[in-house]
């Protein structure tokens, strides 16, 4: 009797090491996992676990929700606990499709759609200068720009919108549907009423998995059921993934994450769909970068070398990678010389539009 409870015990024990419920999710224990998929756990301290194979490098933060995949920031759906534990959830959506790539299809990218944000009566985030910074002013020439670049390489080209006009969230991602795109790219840029001088760089959004939150949404919404985009959500991930590697490395910009929502232009989205906030407008230094056209050719040319690497992990080969220019650093880095010699020649001058108009930001 007493030696079967004694195995009872080591059986219970076992079980309750590899796996925990905590707030009605399943986690289950980091060192179990990276033994049993060929990681090495190098690091283990009360607030930081780092583990490595051949290939990839993980950095998890304890009780925190940060982690670190191959040098790029993404924000998981849940914290890592401090018993050194890991959503299995986690595991499935964030990890997996980043460490361990599916093989490639024999579908090549032909299509994107390129979504300028807002448009029309909706400026998007409005910065005070020499005159009013309208948001939907920079998107449309970033999507120009980008537009002019992708169609040197060979790619079929649509935007959602192609002037100062106002469109629908549901008719964005329904015109990349109508169109059969292969990619969904939506333009932005951020802005943040605190901290103005410190909150800067890009944050790039897909779609959130089932069963969690966005990663703005503070918890809430986790109950939401599945999407269109769900379909899709390990594409839109590495996307979203290489693209937010491509602007953090080439730019030399703060990495803010790659990060997750249920924005309305993702969700419908038939094929991959990613959401860029190319930087904050309201960070004094990078909002002057944001307002100059040779900074935006530079971004233009980061989110191709992003695409093109998705592509050749995705899809057939693709054409010669684009040479991202270094930013020529003048007057303090607020100037900059684009030197691409695969972009297109600047877009026109933007409008001032001195108008006042509320700035509804619709995107959740």
């Amino acid at each position: 009797m007493k030696r079967f409870f004694l195995l009872l015990t080591a059986i219970c024990f076992a079980v309750s090491s590899e796996a925990a419920f905590i707030n009605g999710q399943s986690y289950i224990s980091i060192s179990d996992w990276s033994r049993a998929n060929g990681f090495h756990v190098v690091s283990f301290t009360r607030d930081q676990i780092i583990l490595t194979n051949k290939t990839s490098r993980l950095v998890f933060n304890t009780d925190s929700p940060e982690a670190e995949i191959n040098g790029v920031d993404v924000r998981l759906s849940f914290p890592v606990a401090k018993s050194a534990l890991i959503s299995q959830l986690d595991l499935e959506t964030a990890i997996k499709p980043l460490v361990f790539l599916q093989k490639p299809s024999a579908k090549r990218i032909m299509t994107i759609c390129l979504d300028p944000g807002h448009g029309g009566k909706d400026t998007g985030n409005r910065v005070p200068g020499f005159f009013w910074h309208n948001e939907k002013n920079y998107t449309l020439a970033l999507a120009f720009e980008l537009r002019d670049q992708l169609k040197k390489l060979g790619y079929n080209v649509i935007l959602t919108r192609n002037s100062d006009t106002f469109v629908e969230l549901p008719m964005r991602p329904a015109i990349a549907n109508r169109n059969s795109a292969d990619l969904f790219i939506s333009l932005h840029f951020n802005a943040s009423q605190a901290d103005k001088n410190n909150v800067a760089g890009p944050e790039t959004y897909c779609i959130t998995p089932v069963g969690a939150a966005s990663s703005n949404a503070q918890g809430e919404g986790a109950d939401h059921g599945a999407t269109i985009a769900n379909h899709v959500e390990d594409k839109s991930l590495l996307l979203a993934y290489q693209i937010q590697k491509s602007l953090v490395q080439n730019l030399h910009a703060e990495d803010r994450d790659v990060r997750r929502a249920r924005f309305a232009v993702l969700r419908d989205a038939q094929m991959p769909a990613i959401l860029i906030e190319g930087g904050y407008m309201t960070n004094p230094s990078e909002g002057k970068r944001i307002y100059d056209a040779a900074w935006r050719q530079q971004m233009a040319a980061a989110i191709v070398k992003g695409i093109l690497n998705y592509q050749k992990l995705t899809s057939p080969p693709s054409p010669q990678t684009p040479v991202v220019p270094a930013p020529t650093n003048a007057l303090n880095g607020l100037s900059w010389k684009a030197t691409n010699s695969t972009a297109s020649s600047p877009p026109a001058p933007l409008p001032k539009d001195t108008r006042k108009y509320p700035s509804p930001r619709q995107r959740q």
